[in-house]
């Protein structure tokens, strides 16, 4: 309407204007001449107030806001901007627009919620849910969402972005060097393969679990690229690292923050988010049956998990789909659990070799094969052990495998050798002790009683122990005792030999009594240790007294009867003799002396001679540690009976002798006698048939002073096989006559 008024009076000015100097032309004497003029002055008249009227309406105009229209809907986007006067940018997002509109300058939408405008008579619309309108002669910015109808003007440019990016390969790569676990990873693979239409309780989700440093990302890594090489995920492979043995507790990746990373990696975006964890949980959910309803299954691993709650809302609900996850933890699912080992010698030998090769080739395992064997046995088998020795000497590759297994025998720098020296992606050191760190740490802050079990458990000397023992050493009662026990397991902090003993791997022994060593005050480590040795004396001396005992005569409340004492010493051997030891070195030498006794007879009947030999001689030092001639005799007489055994017969004669001197001056005939009678047997083994008739014969007078019919017996039949050497055969048949 103002441009039409404007238009009209130009022309009426016009007209005025070509009248007038057409009347000028004609001359003033005819009225008919002046009335032409006048009228041609009122017509250029009426155009210039035309033209001032239009003027002031389009002045009008530009100062008021923009009128009505119908609002114009767009695709998604991500800027939109307009350079041209009088002109509009309007944006779409989630549940509304954003508009900036500029009389001259610029205009733009630059993100989900915001629309700015630039230059005079500037507007920019955007705002709250209600919308919010802000003009002015400057920059004007308003953001949030709006979802009023808004008015687009002319000169609009749209700049669309599209869909978002997926991430749909976002693993990280395949270990390089990986060797061994053939069948664990043909297992893994059998789980993966996608399973075609609709088959309900499928398990869906697999869990790699095993101890710090056993190689589960690694397994993890090489089957989900396998799967992607085979074409078994269309949907995508996602990898989300869920943190949770970060020592910072706030660092660890819960289910919903996991649910996040992976739709944005599914190539949703931030903007379309919803705002809250379980509106998260549940796009996550409804993309993944999406991608099922279209034949696209997915495969997502979930590194590092360390417990059931960062894993279990990610579960796909579709067949097709899978979950692979690792974890230190034995975790509390529906899941298909594979629980890694220590890779057996002939795979850790593969595996340090080709560590070896990574960079260049490198024959040394194979040229020292002694000294490799060596490397496997002190790292335990470990792979991430072997693949920083194989670091280490791939940055040495003049040093000789046997100087590196010389210095992994020392246990106290064991740890501290197997240290790469480098970081990782959050800065932490690459070693086994950092590793088994994690572990710790975590246990630490969230099970402290669980922790001190931890330290304390490397007191026992053996290679396990039995939930006995570790009541015994904890104070606790045993239900207690064996949920810790039974936790530190699913930790993989402890294997578990069986139902009723629990064991630690070599690194982790070590690492544990490092820090045992460092809270030794806090934990009453002493005491512990005291408690632990005298359950093991104690029940040691109960059964001992039951393989002294008539059969079916019961002689203690610590075992139920002949065959039960048996079967405990069977299973506590090893330790019993290492706890010999232990005690005799931290100075407990009753403890020492007194428990190689008990173990006497039942090394000498399961003919353990070798540990019979060693315990006898501690047994012998630690008596004269305390000055107890009756123990030192003792002890000797006993370490003579076990050198005889292994055929020392000279050290044996010595062994005995001494006892006999020892007990002569406490006037113990006892003791004499006993000595006396192993004389016999011993010299009769180096044909000294002589002495070993007097010594025989010297025995059984003092038995028989004292009235020990059976100690008589015994010497009485030694007699026997004695004179049956020298071929003094009639006397021997009454000797032994006279035994029975």
């Amino acid at each position: 309407m103002v441009w039409s008024a404007a238009v009209a009076s130009l022309a009426l000015l016009a007209v005025g204007l070509v009248a007038f100097f057409a009347a000028s032309e004609q001359g003033p004497s005819l009225l008919l001449d002046v009335l032409d003029k006048r009228a041609s002055v009122i017509s250029m008249f009426v155009g210039i107030a035309g033209l001032l009227v239009a003027g002031v309406a389009l002045w009008a105009q530009f100062r008021s806001p923009l009128p009505p229209a119908r609002p114009n809907v767009g695709a998604a986007t991500s800027k939109v901007s307009s350079s041209e006067p009088d002109s509009t940018a309007v944006g779409m997002m989630s549940g509304g627009m954003v508009v900036g509109h500029a009389s001259t300058g610029s205009a733009r939408v630059s993100g989900p919620a915001s629309a700015s405008a630039q230059g005079d008579r500037a507007a920019a619309i955007g705002g709250d849910s209600s919308g919010a309108v802000s003009t002015g002669d400057d920059t004007v910015t308003v953001g949030g969402v709006f979802t009023a109808p808004v008015t687009v003007a002319r000169n609009l440019t749209l700049h669309t972005s599209g869909a978002a990016p997926q991430a749909l390969a976002g693993l990280p790569a395949a270990p390089v060097g990986f060797v061994g676990r053939s069948d664990t990873l043909e297992e893994v693979l059998a789980f993966l393969t996608p399973t075609r239409g609709d088959e309900p309780g499928l398990v869906v989700s697999a869990a790699l679990a095993g101890m710090a440093g056993i190689g589960k990302t690694a397994l993890a890594l090489v089957a989900a690229h396998q799967g992607i090489r085979k074409g078994w995920f269309g949907g995508g492979v996602f990898f989300v690292d869920l943190r949770g043995y970060t020592p910072d507790s706030t660092e660890r990746v819960q289910a919903a923050a996991a649910a996040s990373q992976l739709l944005r990696a599914m190539g949703i975006r931030d903007a379309e988010l919803p705002p809250t964890d379980q509106e998260q949980l549940s796009l996550y959910r409804s993309v993944l049956a999406e991608r099922a309803r279209q034949q696209l299954p997915v495969l997502v691993v979930a590194d590092n998990a360390a417990v059931t709650g960062q894993v279990e809302p990610l579960l796909p609900a579709q067949p097709c789909h899978r979950l692979l996850i690792t974890s230190r933890h034995t975790l509390t699912l529906p899941t298909y659990l594979i629980d890694l080992a220590v890779l057996p010698e002939a795979e850790a030998l593969d595996l340090l070799h080709t560590a070896l090769q990574v960079s260049a080739p490198d024959q040394r395992a194979h040229a020292e094969p002694e000294h490799a064997a060596a490397i496997v046995r002190l790292c335990g088998g470990l792979p991430l052990a072997l693949q920083i020795i194989g670091a280490l000497l791939r940055a040495e590759p003049r040093r000789r495998l046997a100087d590196m297994a010389a210095e992994l025998i020392d246990a106290r720098q064991r740890l501290d050798a197997l240290d790469s020296g480098d970081l990782d992606q959050h800065g932490r050191p690459v070693g086994v002790g950092a590793a088994f760190d994690l572990s710790y740490n975590h246990l630490r802050s969230d099970q402290p009683a669980q922790a001190h079990l931890f330290r304390l458990l490397p007191l026992n000397p053996g290679p396990d122990i039995s939930i006995q023992a570790a009541a015994a050493l904890t104070g606790s009662p045993e239900p207690l005792v064996r949920r810790q026990l039974a936790a530190l397991t699913r930790a993989h902090l402890l294997t578990a030999p069986d139902a009723s003993r629990w064991g630690m791997h070599d690194l982790i022994r070590l690492y544990a009594d490092h820090h045992g060593r460092a809270q030794a005050i806090n934990d009453e480590r002493e005491k512990a240790l005291d408690r632990l040795l005298d359950f093991y004396l104690r029940t040691a001396e109960a059964a001992d007294n039951h393989l002294h005992a008539p059969p079916g005569q019961l002689v203690s409340s610590h075992s139920t009867g002949r065959d039960a004492a048996l079967a405990w010493l069977d299973a506590e051997r090893a330790n019993l003799v290492a706890v010999v030891g232990v005690s005799a070195a931290t100075g407990r030498h009753h403890v020492a002396a007194h428990l190689a006794a008990s173990l006497n007879m039942y090394l000498s009947r399961r003919r353990l001679l070798d540990d019979c030999l060693t315990v006898n001689t501690i047994a012998v030092a630690a008596s004269k540690h305390l000055g107890d001639p009756h123990d030192e005799g003792r002890t000797l007489n006993s370490l003579g009976i076990a050198l005889r055994e292994v055929r020392r017969f000279d050290e044996a004669i010595t062994a005995h002798q001494t006892a006999i001197t020892i007990y002569r001056n406490l006037s113990d005939h006892y003791g004499e006698g006993r000595a006396l009678n192993s004389l016999g047997i011993a010299l009769r083994e180096v044909r000294r048939f002589d002495e070993a008739i007097t010594a025989l014969q010297t025995a059984i007078t003092i038995y028989r002073n004292l009235c020990d019919h059976h100690g008589e017996a015994g010497a009485l039949t030694n007699l026997g096989n004695t004179l049956q050497g020298v071929r003094r055969f009639d006397e021997a048949i009454t000797t032994y006559q006279t035994a029975n």
